[in-house]
């Protein structure tokens, strides 16, 4: 589609793709792995303005007016932006107003990771709504929402829906209805290809496979995942005297928890690893290690950690709540997912299943190719081109003077 004669720069189509800037407060952690990726593999221009990933509460009250002013400062003639890419730690509309000698009627698209009026908290911790209502405005200020899984549109919109039927007075009732006709759902772009190359690898160091199957906790050291509900079913397998190994792999920000603590020295010698894996490849080669990957997750909006480990073979046990039906198939859920008050007896029922398949009698064989197919189309490979596409649209869309909502 050819620009108006007298189009602005933004509106300018390049052959080798569109110019999209990337606005992220928080650049880093899963939010800098899923921007990298995209990049990596779209066909479209980036430039990546980030801010380091820490500090949360202030990045989404303060990140518009460093992003606004960056935005501002090294634009260049011909090079503004054709198409913006947010997350949901900007401030959109103060981003907007500030850097409007930039950026225009440019479109901008607000990808949501998580949202702060569904994000559960810890105990005796009261609610700021003020965080939530910069995640409505923004969805409100940007032309297309998009969500990294149906459940967490459907909760956040229930949010906000139940928010404003409590507010005092002059209830905004058309906000949500405007939520709802720019909002989408496309699931998280994963670099699941680049873990095959750790297939072969070496894995002798993840313990004595004769010692039991490998149980893998790959979730944050928070509340939010429920470590404690994990380590209570590993202490109830222990007193039945099921053979097991375990590996507790995901982040831990400052010191661990009583809890952790505990669990280190209950488990002893049961353990592999325990703590973060800070080599991508070792990281893969533990994942093609494991037997079995384990959730307690009290919040999960998607779940990347646990659609690798189920590419690379772990049998997943999973809660039946959050996303997770939404990740796996139908037919895989009566094996996937167990309900309330079920952990144990699923992860005992994955660790007997385990050693079966390695050698023993009982049940057949796991199928991997089968598992894997489960999540394999949330590979970059398979997303970017609807991701790509997305873009295109809402471009072409404000080129006709439509906007990209809806």
């Amino acid at each position: 589609m050819g620009a108006r004669p007298d189009a602005p720069p933004w509106l300018k189509p390049l052959s080798t793709g569109l110019r999209v800037w990337a606005l992220e407060p928080y650049y880093g952690g899963s939010h800098r792995h899923f921007l990298d990726g995209f990049v990596r593999a779209s066909r479209h221009r980036f430039t990546i303005q980030g801010l380091p990933g820490r500090n949360w509460k202030w990045r989404m009250h303060g990140g518009a007016l460093a992003l606004a002013r960056e935005s501002l400062a090294h634009v260049r003639e011909f090079e503004s932006p054709q198409v913006l890419f947010a997350s949901d730690m900007l401030d959109v509309a103060t981003y907007m107003a500030l850097a409007r000698d930039v950026v225009a009627s440019t479109p901008l698209i607000l990808y949501m990771h998580e949202n702060q009026l569904t994000y559960p908290l810890p105990p005796g911790v009261e609610r700021d709504l003020g965080y939530g209502m910069k995640n409505i405005t923004s969805a409100l200020a940007a032309d297309r929402v998009v969500f990294n899984s149906d459940f967490h549109r459907r909760e956040f919109l229930t949010a906000v829906e139940a928010l404003f039927e409590a507010v005092p007075d002059a209830p905004p009732a058309w906000v949500l209805e405007q939520l709802v006709i720019r909002s989408e759902v496309l699931h998280v772009g994963c670099d699941l290809r680049s873990l095959d190359e750790s297939r072969e690898a070496e894995t002798g160091r993840w313990g004595d496979p004769s010692a039991g199957p490998l149980i893998l906790w790959n979730q944050r050291w928070e509340y939010d995942k429920a470590p404690g509900d994990f380590f209570r079913a590993l202490f109830t397998l222990q007193q039945e005297g099921v053979a097991f190994r375990v590996a507790v792999a995901g982040s831990n920000h400052g010191l661990p928890t009583a809890e952790f603590v505990e669990a280190r020295r209950r488990l002893g010698e049961r353990v592999v690893q325990w703590g973060r894996v800070e080599s991508r490849r070792e990281y893969a080669s533990l994942l093609w290690a494991a037997d079995v990957v384990v959730s307690t997750a009290l919040h999960e909006f998607f779940g990347v950690s646990i659609v690798e480990a189920v590419y690379c073979g772990c049998r997943p046990v999973l809660p039946d709540r959050l996303s997770y039906p939404e990740l796996l198939p139908r037919d895989a859920h009566a094996r996937a997912l167990y309900p309330e008050g079920g952990l144990v007896s699923a992860l005992r029922e994955a660790v007997r299943d385990a050693a079966d398949s390695a050698g023993g009698p009982g049940m057949p064989p796991w199928s991997l190719d089968w598992q894997r197919s489960w999540v394999a189309r949330y590979d970059w490979s398979g997303l970017v081109s609807r991701y790509d596409a997305m873009v295109e649209e809402c471009w072409e869309r404000g080129a006709k003077g439509e906007g990209c909502k809806g």
